[in-house]
């Protein structure tokens, strides 16, 4: 189910993926106005934030309402996709290049490279930061990507 109000926007696990931005980066993600509910403030907010699991494909958990809309699908679509389809073929040995060398290192900043969206529009993520996810006891949760800066190809 999309994030909404019923479901607290997934604030449990926007709250790992805070965390571990932090954590990584020793940054806290300015989403604009914190007076409210952090979670809904980070799904509306105006950049990108994507998030996939630990499953041998890795599958997409989350995105934000930008996220959805540059990769042109609906929370359902989305979060049915494993991440590397995010890529096209030319372009997922290099995507598989960067997750490892996040993996090994908790985290890449300024990260620019080429994705696709649903029906074949192609963008380009410029200055995008990558990390993982731990939950709250140490253990890995799997990688974020957040980036302000696109433009269509």
């Amino acid at each position: 189910m999309k994030p909404s109000e019923n479901n607290g926007y997934y604030g449990k696990h926007l709250a790992i993926i805070l965390d571990s931005y932090y954590q990584m980066t020793g940054h806290e993600i300015d989403f604009g106005d914190q007076s409210g509910m952090p979670a809904k403030a980070v799904f509306n907010a105006p950049f990108a934030l994507i998030s996939h699991g630990i499953e041998p494909e890795p599958i997409f958990n989350y995105a934000n309402e930008i996220a959805m809309q540059l990769f042109n699908m609906t929370w359902d679509e989305i979060t049915t996709l494993a991440s590397k389809y995010s890529a096209e073929q030319a372009n997922r040995e290099q995507r598989s290049q960067l997750l490892h060398e996040v993996k090994r290192n908790g985290y890449i900043g300024n990260y620019s490279g080429v994705r696709i969206a649903k029906g074949g529009q192609r963008f380009h993520i410029e200055q995008a930061t990558v990390w993982n996810l731990t939950d709250f006891d140490g253990t890995y949760y799997g990688q974020a990507a957040m980036f302000s800066h696109w433009r269509f190809i």
